[in-house]
This record gives structure tokens, sequence and C-alpha cells, in this order.
């Protein structure tokens, strides 16, 4: 590969977007694709600082734009010191999370200014924008059931833990996101079993982006 390919897993806290990046990644490097995964926020020293710090319970307080400019110093550490390098060094870089959870979340769910949002995502990424966006769809309600059995016993996130009708807002908002740009963004049911998910993935990325490799 001469430029890396980026693949970005998008939607609400429990759909799965964690599994399933781990499995395609798994099934690329087993073709010989030179893989890189990452998540937002995170995926580097100063982005996993923030990670803790933005979903720690404790700070449920915190005000939208607040909670917004954190993430935005995320991603703009992100895309400068990791995924641009990977994408350079032509290896396909799988992340959970990017410019739409952010329009998503603070755009839709918070209620902050889309256009706005959109001139803070472009100036942090320089412009990087996904060759696939992959946005795992599910009802809140059942992704909050997910969420409560994974961590039994374990004090859900400050996100985790917003209410239901926070997160119909966040899907509805990826739903519309999704609608503006279908060339690059594609919408699987994530109420199905992992493994029936991860084959329709497989499938979607050999014929989108294999290809053309």
């Amino acid at each position: 590969m001469k430029s890396g390919i980026f693949i970005v897993f998008e939607g609400i806290d429990g759909c799965g977007k964690t599994t399933q990046k781990d499995l395609l990644a798994d099934f690329l490097s087993q073709k010989g694709y030179p893989v890189e995964t990452t998540r937002e926020p995170g995926g580097t020293l100063l982005g996993e600082l923030i990670r803790e710090l933005v979903l720690n319970p404790k700070y449920q307080e915190m005000f939208p734009l607040a909670e917004t400019l954190l993430y935005l110093t995320d991603r703009a550490q992100h895309v400068g010191q990791k995924i641009i390098p990977a994408l350079k060094a032509g290896r396909i870089v799988i992340s959970e999370r990017y410019t739409d959870s952010t329009l998503a979340y603070q755009g839709f769910g918070r209620g902050l200014d889309q256009a706005m949002l959109n001139q803070l995502n472009n100036l942090v990424t320089q412009g990087l924008k996904p060759h696939l966006t992959i946005l795992l769809d599910i009802p809140p309600e059942i992704a909050r059931i997910r969420l409560v059995s994974r961590k039994p016993g374990l004090q859900l996130d400050r996100l985790e833990q917003e209410k239901l009708v926070f997160y119909r807002r966040v899907r509805e908002g990826y739903l519309a996101l999704a609608q503006k740009r279908p060339d690059s963004y594609v919408v699987l049911d994530a109420r199905q079993p992992p493994i029936i998910t991860h084959q329709i993935i497989r499938q979607l990325v050999e014929e989108r982006i294999l290809v053309n490799i």
C-alpha cells in the first residue's frame, strides 16, 4: 500500500465498537495487511489522561463546552501523533470514534452548534476524513442492558450514566449524519450476534476498501 486507509467505528456506548474493531483488525492482520488500532478519547499518552478525566463520574458538573474542548484536545493529539503518521506509513488505521462522536454527543446530545463543531473538528483533524465510517446502530435501551451486564458490580462511567433520553438524541444524530454521507457511511444493526455483524463488516471492507489497495 502506498498510502494508508482510515476506518472508523461509531455508535452509542454499548453498541459493540471495541469488539468489532478488534475482530476487523485480526481479520486484516491475518490477510497480511499492516493494521493500527486506536480509540478516542485515548490512543496517545495525553489522550488516555484526558479519557480518565472526561469519563470520571465525579465530574458530573462538567459544562458541555468544556467537555467538547477536552475531546477536541484529545483528537488534535491523536491525529497528529498517531493517525497521520500511521497513514503515511501505509497502515490501515481502525479507530473507535472520531469526529462524528463530537457531532452526535456534543451536538445532538448536548445541543451545541453543529456549524461550530464542524469548524473545530476540521481544525484539530487538519481536514483528515475517514475512508469509511461504520455506524453500529442499536436502541439505547438494549445498549444500556449490555453496559450493565458487562460491568457487574462496577460503576458506569460519566457518559454511560446519562439518561436514555440523551442517548436517543445521540442515536438520532448519528443516523442523521449517516444520511448525509451515504458514500462513506454504512449503518449496521448492532442487535445481531457480534459474529454476524463481523461477517457483514468483513464483506463490506473487502468490497469497498481492499479491492482498491
